[in-house]
Formats: structure tokens, sequence, C-alpha cells
């Protein structure tokens, strides 16, 4: 048996009343209370450590991450630049130590932080002729690629527009190397695949970088062979980290065929959602909007699916046990998924079907009058607040006025929504702390707006770490065995210096755990432990 004590336990539900110390018998809580009821189990045989008032907090769950590729990021050329020059002198570098005919990967970029945008694009192809480069925007939604990239892909003058996306195009026609949505995939096939064990070992290496800032569970949306690497893990008894494995929508025949419900798997590893895009992105100007963008009064950006198409999977989806995630930016995909998900509950009720834990993915904007019916239709809101950092300055350019509702975390608590966080890594940081810092200040890290942007939809403290752990336990129904610490629950923990609840806002954002467990076993810690 383990005993930690003389730490300070925030209890479930409370912020001013803490418990003292946690016993851990076989990587589940055993007991927790005060120090002496705790002392009171100990055993010659038992490990005693002093806590000196430390805080022990449940692990964070990341709620939407691409743990594929987030590992691959680790290893990409960082694109996130202030200006376009940095990204081009990045990769220039890269070249130096590559051979020719080698990929350059990038990822991050993110032409609203330009000057000028994309108006010195030509810069990716003065870089070199020897070497083809792709690199991912900061949104996913977008990527830019040189013309020995386009080349190798077959990708030329010619080439038709896919449906959902499309190239980027000069004046004259002419290919100037942005893919947008669905036209990234024409590369797909092109840019070298890790093999099956190096996607394993990235996978293990991404978890041990998770557990640094605190997080031991993940809901992941990447594909299939993130699904089956995870396996791998899991099967050699390495996967330490608690992952709901999402199904992108390629794979959901196979899934039905297969039998896979939401909810099934092992300690490590259980299916999820069933994963769908219902538009694009802000950046991209891709989000689909009830009223054009302020730039363009032609633009409304794209719908990727219309409700009967989203009833016709929730049915199949709901019907074989499986519940449906929808990514949704603009107002526009939001009201159409929220309809949508309103006659799929209908459909559950008439067919005495069980109400599966739908979620709508970003929720960035909603309209007004959509605001009391995702709580109406028992929708969960999948969200990241620190998205709001980096977009907020391009939602007031892009959408005006109207975002007044981006990122309505408060209207929407107070509707009776349940939320839940996460980071959407790579396109922004992993680390939970700086979303805390986000929902609770809605300032970027340099402290402005000084009255933060909309602060009409700050949220508490307490609110945001229960999206951060006891709510996505609940909507994976893994509430039983995580996201808080209760007896006969994992031992999944983290453990402060300090009690978040007594620190100010710009001290959470610096915060940093000192040590991490899962199952009871110490998976990393500091030196400060």
């Amino acid at each position: 048996m383990l005993i930690l004590h003389n730490a300070r336990i925030p209890r479930l539900g409370s912020i001013n009343k803490t418990y003292e110390a946690i016993a851990i018998q076989n990587g589940i809580i055993a007991a927790i209370g005060n120090d002496e009821e705790v002392l009171s189990l100990a055993v010659r045989k038992s490990e005693i450590i002093n806590m000196h008032g430390k805080t022990i907090f449940p692990g964070f769950t990341d709620s939407h991450i691409h743990l594929q590729h987030l590992g691959k990021s680790l290893s990409m050329v960082d694109c996130e630049t202030f200006e376009i020059k940095d990204c081009y002198d990045r990769l220039l570098e890269k070249t130096k130590s590559s051979k020719p005919g080698n990929w350059i990967l990038g990822h991050g970029w993110n032409q609203n932080q330009w000057a000028g945008g994309f108006e010195n694009i030509h810069l990716l192809n003065q870089i070199t002729d020897e070497n083809p480069i792709y690199i991912t925007a900061k949104s996913l939604h977008a990527a830019w690629a040189n013309k020995k990239a386009l080349e190798f892909a077959g990708i030329n003058q010619a080439t038709q527009d896919p449906i959902g996306g499309f190239l980027g195009r000069n004046s004259d026609g002419a290919l100037n190397g942005l893919l947008f949505e669905s036209a990234m995939g024409l590369m797909d096939n092109f840019i070298p695949a890790l093999s099956k064990q190096e996607l394993v070992d990235v996978l293990n290496l991404t978890q041990q970088e998770l557990w640094k800032i605190g997080i031991t569970s993940v809901h992941d949306f990447d594909g299939s062979d993130c699904f089956s690497a995870l396996q791998k893990l899991d099967t050699e008894d390495k996967l330490r980290m608690r992952v709901v494995k999402n199904i992108p929508v390629s794979s959901f025949e196979a899934a039905i065929q297969c039998g896979l419900q939401s909810g099934f798997g092992s300690d490590y590893l259980r299916i999820g959602s069933v994963k769908l895009f219902a538009d694009g992105a802000l950046g991209p100007q891709t989000a689909a909007m009830i009223q054009p963008y302020e730039t363009d009064e032609r633009n409304f950006g794209f719908l990727l699916l219309s409700k009967d198409e989203i009833i016709h999977y929730g049915k199949e989806a709901t019907k074989n046990g499986l519940s449906l995630a929808i990514h949704a930016i603009g107002d526009k995909a939001n009201e159409i998924v929220i309809d949508a998900f309103a006659d799929i509950r209908l459909f559950e009720n008439e067919n005495r079907l069980s109400n599966k834990n739908h979620r709508i993915e970003h929720v960035q904007i909603l309209a007004h009058a959509d605001l009391p019916r995702l709580a109406e239709n028992q929708i969960i809101a999948s969200m990241q607040p620190i998205h709001l950092i980096s977009d907020m300055e391009t939602a007031d350019r892009l959408w005006g006025n109207r975002s007044r509702f981006a990122y309505a975390f408060n209207s929407l608590l107070q509707f009776g929504t349940l939320l839940v966080f996460g980071s959407d890594s790579p396109v922004e940081s992993f680390n939970p702390f700086f979303g805390i810092y986000a929902a609770l200040t809605r300032k970027k890290f340099d402290q402005t707006p000084i009255n933060g942007w909309y602060p009409e939809e700050n949220i508490q403290l307490s609110e945001i770490l229960k999206a951060y752990t006891i709510n996505p336990a609940v909507i994976s129904k893994w509430d039983n065995k995580i996201g808080s610490l209760e007896i006969g629950k994992n031992a999944d923990l983290i453990i402060l210096s300090e009690n978040p609840f007594e620190l100010s806002p710009s001290e959470i954002k610096e915060t940093l755990p000192i040590a991490t467990m899962v199952a009871g076993n110490l998976v990393w810690q500091g030196n400060e432990l």
C-alpha cells in the first residue's frame, strides 16, 4: 500500500474542503480522508510519503487531441512564426541537413499572423529545388507545398478540385502551392508514412510528453493507423494513457461490421464516437456561416454535410451502439448539426434506443438562438479554450460583432450544457494550464485585452476543472474508474506545488505538475518531489 499524506486534496464538488491523505492499493484508491484515519491503515510494508502540503488533483483529460499528428509534429519544422520570412528561414535551415529528395515536413503556419497574408507565397519555391516541402497550417485545414512536392504527387494546373476542397491558384489560374480542406488528401499517398513500429514508438514518446504537463487521459481524433498502433502499445502493456479512440467516418462501415460500440475496450483503450466534419475552419475562412465573412460578402464558408446526411449517419450509428462527434466551427454548421441531433434524439426515443453521448467538436461560434439548444438536446460541447487566444483578433476581423457568442462557455453553462475541454493539439499547445488560463481570463498571454475578450463568457475555475476531469469521464462512460479521486477509482493523479484555487490566472498558466501517476505508478516526476 502507498500512502500520500500531509497533502491538500480538493473534494469533489467543493473548493473549500480538502482531504489530507490518500491510500493506494494495486493501482486503486483504497482510502481518502484525513491523515489520522488514512495513516491508521498502514501495514509494515506500506510506503508512506509526506507531501509537505502539496496539492493532489485527478489527472487531466484532453478531450480533443490528435496523437499521431502531435507525435509526428514533434519532429517537424515549427512553422508557427509571426513573419513569413522566419518560416522561410527555418525551412531553409532544415534543407542543410536533408539529403536531396528527402521530404521536409513542417507544421503550424498561420497566414493571419503574417503581414500581407499570402502575399509572399512564392518564397516556398525559392528554398530548394531538390527537396519536396509540405507544411500543414496551424488549423490542419490547409497546407502549403512547393513545386517539387506538387510534381511528386502529380498535381498540376489541370488537376480538378476535389469535392469538399480546392487548390489555391494565382489570378492566371496557375497553382500557388496551397491546398484547402479535402485537397490536402491529394498529397496523402505521397508523403512518406511511418511504419507501424515507428508509429508505436512515436506514440510511446508522445504519452511521456503528455504526462509532463499532467495529462493522463485523452480523446484521440486521428485515424485507423493510430488505433492500430495504440492497440499494439496496449497489448505490449506499454500504454499508460487512458485513450478514448474516436473513429473516422472513413471507417464507419467497417466499425459497424466489426460490431464496435462506444465504450467498448480495455483499461487503457476504448471506443469513442464516429467523427464527422460539418465545415472547415476560421483561419482559411472555410467555416460555414449564416451571414458572409466581414471581409468578403460572397464567402459564406463551406458546408461539408447536409442535415439529412448527418441524420443518416446518426440513425445508423445509434442503432449500432455508436455516438457521433461532429466538427462544427461556424454558426451555420452548428445550426445544421444541432437540427440534425434533435431529429436523431427523436429517432432514439421513438425506437427505445439509449440516448448516446453525441457531441459537437469546437462549437466555436453560435447564433444567439442556438445557445440553449445543445442542453435541450443533450448535446455535449467539446471545446478548446486555448484556441481563443490565437483566434480572437482573426474572429473580430472576419466575424465582427458576431464574435460575442464565440467560445460561449458561460452562456452554454448557464443553459446546462455539459462542457469538455481539450487542446486540438498539435493545432495548439497541449498544456492544459494554458487552456485553464484562457477560459478564466479570455486574454492573450500578454494580458490583453485588459478586461478580456467578451468577458461575459468567463467561467470559474471549478467548472473549468470539471471540463478537464470528471466531465470527459462521464461522456465516455469511464466515470466509475477515472475523472476524480474517490475510493474504488484508478489512482490517476497529478501532484502540484501549489493549489490552483489560491493562484492568480497568470500564475496558473505558469504551473506545471511536479509528478504524475497512472494506476498508482509514478510515470513522471520532476526534481521537486
